[in-house]
């Protein structure tokens, strides 16, 4: 899964979210869901000066993960994860802790098909080794049991 069809399942699986963007922490944009480029820019950029001014705002210098700002309009909702964020766009009176939920799942997913990508990258060449199909009674897998009874020592006193 890449980031573009991390939002376009975002926003088959939010019908409240109206559009969305996925932005690196330095603004640039990874993958947007708005037809001109610029718009996805945008946003991104206005999400990423909406966390800095929240940040500078809280007195325990701990950054915000979560936002939503909202207008009579729609509200917009800004996740915060690692060195990534998204930001969605919604209509007016959204479910707002499924969509933060749905934007937050969006983010670990992508983080997860990331990790397996690079888990799956070929390791240096080992040498291989060919193995040959195993056919009939050699093919089982389930465990062998032995029916045989051990033999009993010999007594060393006879």
């Amino acid at each position: 899964m890449d980031a573009a069809q991390a939002l376009a399942d975002l926003t088959e699986i939010s019908a409240q979210i109206e559009g969305a963007v996925l932005a690196e922490g330095d603004g640039s944009v990874i993958a947007s869901t708005f037809p001109r480029e610029e718009r996805g820019a945008e946003l991104a950029r206005a999400a990423l000066e909406l966390l800095a001014a929240a940040d500078k705002s809280r007195a325990d210098g701990q950054e915000l993960v979560q936002l939503q700002a909202v207008t009579p309009r729609g509200s917009l909702f800004v996740v915060r994860d690692g060195g990534r964020v998204v930001a969605a766009l919604t209509g007016a009176k959204p479910t707002v802790g499924l969509v933060f939920y749905d934007l937050k799942t969006c983010l670990r997913m992508l983080e997860r098909e990331e990790a397996k990508a690079e888990k799956a990258e070929p390791a240096p060449a080992a040498k291989a080794t060919e193995t040959k199909p195993r056919v009939g009674k050699a093919a089982s897998t389930r465990p062998k049991t032995s029916t045989k009874k051990k033999e009993e020592a010999p007594d060393e006193g006879s």
